[in-house]
């Protein structure tokens, strides 16, 4: 079966990434991450399955600014920034954007320290972890409230 993959893609953090899928991935993501290495890991791996635009940011204050510029698709967040160890406030935000507002993915080494309220804006992907698993999470539909499904179905 691994063989009859297409494009498999490997590397020290993606075992196996089908990219026959990418039209199925989001075109925009944020990558929040302070680990430099991690980040340009990340960053590599949805490149490589096929995301389209993929932005880096370091810091809390870097990530905000970002997301007053543009509006991604999908934000990747590490909870716990150097510069800031309540990364979930970035989630609270974004929140705040209503009902088109981007997916949440949290990155962390201590689910447990998200608050559960905040932990319910996204999934949580437990460090380490392989990013052939964030690329499948990517591909998998997001979950839409009733008011956004009324939207789309009005518009």
């Amino acid at each position: 079966m691994r063989g009859n993959r297409p494009h498999a893609i490997r590397g020290p953090m993606t075992q196996q990434i089908d990219t026959s899928a990418s039209e199925r991935l989001p075109a925009h993501v944020l990558v929040v991450e302070d680990d430099a290495v991690l980040g340009l890991t990340i960053e590599q791996a949805l490149l490589d399955a096929g995301v389209a635009q993929v932005v880096l940011s370091a810091s809390t204050e870097e990530a905000l600014r970002r997301l007053r510029e543009e509006r991604p698709d999908v934000i990747v967040l590490d909870v716990h920034l150097a510069d800031r160890d309540d990364g979930w406030a970035i989630a609270e935000l974004v929140r705040t954007l209503g009902p088109d507002s981007p997916r949440i993915i949290f990155s962390t080494g201590a689910p447990q320290d998200i608050p559960e309220n905040v932990a319910a804006l996204g999934c949580t992907l437990e460090k380490p972890y392989d990013a052939a698993v964030l690329v499948d999470l990517l591909r998998q539909p997001r979950r839409r409230g009733i008011i956004s499904r009324l939207r789309g179905a009005l518009r």
